[in-house]
């Protein structure tokens, strides 16, 4: 049996064929109206170079929260995290953990000198941040960082949105990629960042009010603790209930892999400069941390007391989510939950999608053409999106090993950029050569490790990042002299 069969199979034991009609058409209909509302953004409000990349740099506190909150909680949260939960208990809000951990040291120490930096020089992408910090030659190791890592989520994105629509209305996963691809190229192309700012405001308020939701009716129905401690006691599985279940090994591996990846998000770093203000910028990004920190444990609560609180043991982990909203809804409202998970991952994807193309246009076209007008680099912005998304839509397309590519983006983001960005932002001493070294280690130390298999069961991270981390010290301290520029200067 094909993948598309079995998906197809999946798909009729979820919803009758009336339900399915039904979800169909409510599915048209929404993507019509995110269309529209590009078509509308694009016509009323981008003019510009920033408009369409950066937001114009004035978004506002209460979509700026609900954008940060749309690209933090994606699919792979709200179905990863929900699946993990039920499959290995309560252990997993460490993964949480660990992604708020990172969100505070970034919202204490990292925040105003992305900020400010940014706003001075008018940064569009972290290529402009490591390029004015250690010379022209750090855009292309950041370059093939980000796009490697963001072609291959965004086409993960993909994937995700063919799975509901084969979950929900039967079509085949091809089918669902290719809708997928031409959706959301069509509306990123037109709206541009803007766009997905106040897509993400609606986005983002649907699925934290349908995750919340989730969980309040689970926890009615199945939050009997003594219960819960009795049954999972029955089935040996008692210790799932403990947030220790949990080696230190993985969560070392979710911090610096997961929460290490925070730290040098181009995504997260374009919403700091498109905020209209510092105090902006810093209040939304707070609010939003810890808003998906509690929508994280919403959604670890929800598979841990599906499971033992409303003791629904045998069914696909994959599928936790559906059957979750199958058992406690009734189809209208089983219809509001399947917007809210598309609202999820759409609001991570075109997020994904402009971090890209952003690094496309801005480093690497942007720079040869610098007498080019404002009408000519925003339509080579547009091209941007269209060459992103042909790459992106052929890994979800053709390459199976779409996950393991991404993994290898991730970790060359962590190994290649962390301890240059961090150094740069916080070490004056830090030179060009220790940069650069730093970088263009880290990428290749990650990729030949991921690429022969984790030698000694360990992951990349824990090679690349610190020789990356070392390199820059060494360096940097062998070539101090030759540092002659202070990019801090007036600004901190």
């Amino acid at each position: 049996m094909t993948d598309d069969q079995f998906h197809d199979e999946r798909s009729i034991l979820l919803f009758t064929d009336q339900e399915r009609i039904i979800l169909g058409i409510i599915v048209v209909v929404y993507f019509i109206l995110l269309f529209g509302f590009s078509l509308y953004i694009n016509y009323r409000k981008i003019n510009s170079y920033d408009d369409f990349n950066v937001a114009g740099r004035s978004v506002s506190r209460f979509p700026l929260i609900l954008t940060f909150v749309g690209t933090a909680v994606g699919g792979s949260i709200l179905l990863g995290f929900m699946e993990n939960a039920y499959r290995f208990g309560m252990g997993q809000h460490w993964l949480n953990i660990s992604i708020l951990v990172t969100g505070v040291i970034t919202a204490f120490f990292l925040i105003k000198r992305i900020r400010l930096i940014g706003e001075k020089y008018k940064m569009v992408t972290i290529g402009d941040f490591t390029a004015l910090r250690y010379g022209e030659g750090a855009r292309i190791p950041t370059v093939i960082s980000v796009l490697l890592a963001y072609c291959a989520v965004t086409g993960m994105q993909f994937v995700a949105i063919a799975t509901i629509l084969n979950l929900t209305i039967g079509l085949s996963m091809t089918v669902g990629i290719i809708i997928s691809w031409l959706l959301l190229t069509a509306k990123t192309y037109f709206g541009g960042l803007k766009s997905v700012v106040w897509q993400d405001a609606i986005h983002g308020t649907v699925q934290t009010a349908g995750t919340f939701l989730l969980f309040i009716v689970i926890l009615w129905i199945g939050g009997d603790w003594g219960e819960m401690k009795s049954f999972a006691g029955s089935l040996g599985e008692l210790e799932l209930l403990s947030i220790t279940h949990i080696s230190t090994s993985e969560v070392l591996v979710y911090f610096f892999t997961i929460g290490g990846y925070q730290f040098v998000r181009q995504d997260l770093w374009q919403r700091f400069w498109a905020a209209r203000d510092y105090k902006t910028a810093v209040s939304g990004y707070w609010i939003a941390i810890m808003l998906a920190f509690l929508i994280g444990v919403a959604i670890i609560g929800s598979g841990v007391f599906l499971r033992y609180g409303m003791q629904m043991t045998g069914i696909d982990p994959t599928l936790v989510y559906y059957e979750a909203i199958g058992a406690v809804f009734h189809f209208p409202l089983v219809v509001i939950m399947v917007i809210a998970l598309m609202a999820t991952v759409i609001s991570c994807a075109d997020s994904f999608f402009m971090a890209a193309s952003t690094s496309i246009i801005n480093d690497i076209v942007k720079p040869r053409i610098k007498h080019a007008s404002e009408t000519r680099i925003l339509q080579y912005s547009r091209y941007s999106v269209i060459t992103v998304s042909v790459i992106s839509v052929l890994l979800a397309l053709y390459m199976p090993q779409l996950v393991v590519l991404w993994v290898i983006g991730t970790a060359m983001l962590v190994s290649g950029l962390l301890a240059p960005c961090i150094f740069g932002l916080f070490w004056k001493s830090a030179t060009k050569a220790g940069g650069i070294t730093a970088m263009w280690l880290g990428l290749g130390v990650a990729v030949i490790w991921q690429l022969a298999g984790h030698p000694f069961d360990v992951h990349p991270v824990f090679v690349g990042l610190p020789l990356s981390t070392l390199a820059i010290i060494v360096v940097s301290l062998a070539t101090k002299k030759k540092q002659t520029t202070d990019i801090w200067s007036e600004v901190i």
